[in-house]
């Protein structure tokens, strides 16, 4: 991958066209995942009332989003959590440590209003940068 060449990875939310927004964009060894809901393949929401299996969901399209840029969850260096709930912050806490207690990123978690959807309770946006663009560089 040419290190000045954009890749901008399509996540499937219905939101993505209406709003003009990509899941993931990767410049270099830099990526930048939006801010992620849990939504499925249908683009239902998940987990509704359940803000851990919400949490769950979206760490895992997360992960896939990583992966179709050429890296890994290590390779992510920030995370922003907001939250409709700020009362509910360890059980969402437990399960981003459950991914990123070794890793440690920099993390944000801030309480907000709404989401564009009433049953989504968090959403997640994550920063990646790889080092060694030797180590990982392929298309996805």
């Amino acid at each position: 991958m040419n290190t000045e060449q954009r890749m901008n990875i399509n996540g499937g939310s219905p939101w993505e066209p209406v709003v003009g927004y990509s899941r993931a964009v990767r410049i270099g060894s830099h990526i930048w995942i939006s801010g992620t809901t849990a939504v499925d393949e249908a683009g239902e929401i998940t987990a509704v009332n359940d803000v851990a299996g919400q949490t769950r969901q979206i760490l895992g399209i997360i992960r896939r989003s990583l992966e179709r840029s050429g890296a890994e969850m290590n390779h992510v260096v920030r995370t922003r959590i907001f939250v409709r709930d700020i009362r509910r912050w360890e059980e969402i806490g437990r399960i981003h440590a459950e991914i990123f207690g070794q890793i440690r990123p920099a993390t944000t978690m801030v309480e907000v209003n709404g989401f564009v959807h009433p049953d989504i309770l968090v959403e997640i946006e994550a920063e990646a940068f790889i080092a060694d663009l030797s180590a990982i560089d392929h298309e996805a």
